[in-house]
């Protein structure tokens, strides 16, 4: 008699559209079975019976954390991808503490919670852990400082949790990218340009993370910035 097949798992937050969407598809061609975190599915959705959509608030800490532990009571979790995010932009002036406190808890508070409740899973797995931050954790960010700064905090923990636990066989992984052509920019007052060779696409994305899993055991790519050919945003009209 053959043995049971058990699949391992993975949970992607923000998954309900843009990049952590694509992610999960990705992740479910690779033969993983996908716990989706996000707010609504009604508009995307992925029809496959690995893919469980957990509607859940992020800011909602008390019930992410009961969502999290609900799924580690009955699944082997071996990726964790860190995606959901929101961004304000603008003079931080010009911003409020409601918009600063969002991003601080979407962007940083969240993921370094998660992987706190999943490390322990996580290393005796010898899993993944793979943080989408951004360009501008990379450099000085004029236009969004409370943005940039939340996803450097993102990238400096990546780094330090690396240097952690990979002696235990846990991969910890930073995605950087740039301008990318989704609904994240909604909040703002530009977006990308009109020529493909300006932006980033979701699924471009995730086939870097692809790329990540695809590595042999021993090898782990800690960090990749992801760049449109072309540096060109524009002006929403009003």
């Amino acid at each position: 008699m053959k043995g049971i097949v058990i699949m391992k798992t993975a949970i992607v937050t923000g998954a309900s559209s843009g990049i952590g969407f694509e992610i999960s598809k990705i992740l479910i061609k690779l033969g993983y079975k996908v716990y989706g975190i996000g707010r609504d599915f009604s508009r995307n959705n992925i029809k496959n019976e690995y893919f469980i959509p957990i509607i859940c608030d992020i800011m909602n800490i008390s019930m992410l954390c009961e969502k999290i532990r609900e799924i580690r009571k009955n699944e082997e979790i071996y990726i964790l991808v860190n995606n959901a995010g929101v961004g304000y932009f603008g003079f931080h002036e010009e911003l409020n503490p409601k918009k600063i406190h969002e991003m601080v808890v979407i962007n940083f508070e969240a993921p370094l919670i998660i992987t706190q409740l999943l490390l322990r899973d996580l290393k005796k797995n010898s899993g993944f852990i793979i943080n989408i931050s951004s360009i501008t954790a990379k450099k000085s960010s004029v236009y969004g400082c409370a943005y940039g700064a939340t996803k450097a905090g993102l990238s400096h923990f990546s780094n330090s949790l690396f240097d952690e636990a990979r002696k235990y066989g846990l991969k910890v992984i930073t995605i950087h990218p740039d301008i990318t052509k989704s609904n994240f920019y909604r909040n703002a007052n530009f977006q990308e340009g009109d020529t493909p060779e300006s932006y980033i696409k979701p699924e471009e994305i995730a086939m870097a993370v692809e790329m990540i899993l695809n590595q042999r055991e021993g090898v782990v790519i800690t960090d990749i910035t992801l760049k449109p050919q072309k540096h060109m945003i524009k002006r929403k009209k009003l």
